[in-house]
């Protein structure tokens, strides 16, 4: 199939095709007219990046155990993250999604402690989840 077929098959742009491309993640091959042609396959690899760019992954991670996206069964990204110690899950795309997943949170706490200076400025609450008169929708004052 050929570039806009496959991006929409596996839920995403053309662009982000050629991007994934270029990172490594998928390979096309070239009809003799010199236009990209996927399969199946290359779909249910591109599905699978999506599914871990989305759960939080970057490019880059993705990258580090990109050669396992060949082994996924046909139900996908689940099994490679699973949570049964017994599973023989890869360590490799383990470590990198724990490694991951401590950088977010580095960076929600460093947003939070951002958020509650400005809030106190304001005369906000410093925590959204405090629920304080007026925290949710309050209009900013011009």
């Amino acid at each position: 199939m050929r570039i806009g077929d496959a991006a929409a098959a596996a839920g995403l742009t053309p662009r982000a095709l050629r991007y994934y491309e270029q990172q490594g993640l998928v390979t096309a091959r070239r009809m003799p007219s010199g236009h990209r042609e996927y399969d199946a396959e290359d779909v249910r690899r591109l599905r699978a990046v999506r599914e871990l760019r989305e759960a939080g992954l970057t490019v880059g991670d993705v990258r580090a155990f990109a050669d396992l996206l060949q082994s996924l069964p046909p139900e996908g990204v689940p099994d490679l993250l699973v949570q049964d110690p017994g599973s023989g899950r890869c360590a490799a795309a383990e470590a990198v999604a724990r490694r991951r997943l401590a950088e977010l949170d580095g960076h929600i706490a460093r947003l939070s402690r951002v958020r509650s200076r400005l809030a106190a400025r304001l005369g906000e609450p410093g925590d959204p989840g405090a629920g304080g008169p007026g925290a949710e929708g309050r209009a900013v004052r011009g």
